[in-house]
């Protein structure tokens, strides 16, 4: 039987800002979110580039002076995993939630 993809509520969070297709860079998430850190929004960024949920490019040109900023997008896996991830606790609640009425 095939394991559920897991997620965190972090990373699950990183994934329901990117949804809509948008590019983000880091910082732009922390600042959405009311969950993220700036402090460790980058490691979970990176761990989530490793398990193949979210790709990254460097900005071209810089909008601010300074180093250029990383954009990231959510992936075709990480839009299945993340649907993947609701669908069950949609399931999973149906299920609970029908129980108290039986």
């Amino acid at each position: 039987m095939t394991e559920l993809p897991r997620l965190s509520r972090t990373e699950r969070d990183v994934l329901e800002l990117l949804r809509t297709g948008t590019e983000m860079y880091g910082l732009q998430m922390v600042k959405a979110s009311k969950i993220l850190q700036r402090g460790s929004v980058y490691v979970y960024l990176n761990r989530m580039g490793e398990k193949g949920y979210v790709t990254s490019r460097q900005e071209k040109e810089p909008t601010d002076p300074g180093m250029p900023r990383r954009l990231y997008q959510i992936t075709g896996l990480g839009r299945r995993v993340l649907m993947a991830v609701e669908s069950s606790e949609n399931i999973l609640n149906g299920w609970l939630g029908s129980e108290g009425t039986a």
